[in-house]
C-alpha cells in the first residue's frame, strides 16, 4: 500500500514511517501542508496519514 504521511514533527514522522514500512507499506513523507497537498494532487496514494496542525495549511 502506498501511504502519504504529512507530519511536521520530524521525530513523529520518522516513527510513523518506520512502523508503516515494517508492515510492508511504501511511505512518502511531507513535512508541511503545502508539500502534502502538492504530493496528494500529483501522485496516487492508497491512504493518507494527516496531522491536523500543520504549517502552511492545516489538516482540516
Amino acid at each position: 500500500m502506498r501511504v502519504l504521511t504529512v507530519e511536521d514533527e520530524k521525530r513523529m514522522a520518522g516513527l510513523l514511517k518506520k512502523g508503516l514500512e515494517e508492515e510492508n507499506h511504501s511511505v512518502t513523507l511531507a513535512h508541511d501542508g503545502p508539500a502534502g497537498l502538492e504530493m496528494a494532487e500529483f501522485y496516487e496514494f492508497d491512504a493518507v496519514v494527516l496531522d491536523i496542525m500543520l504549517p502552511g495549511i492545516d489538516g482540516f
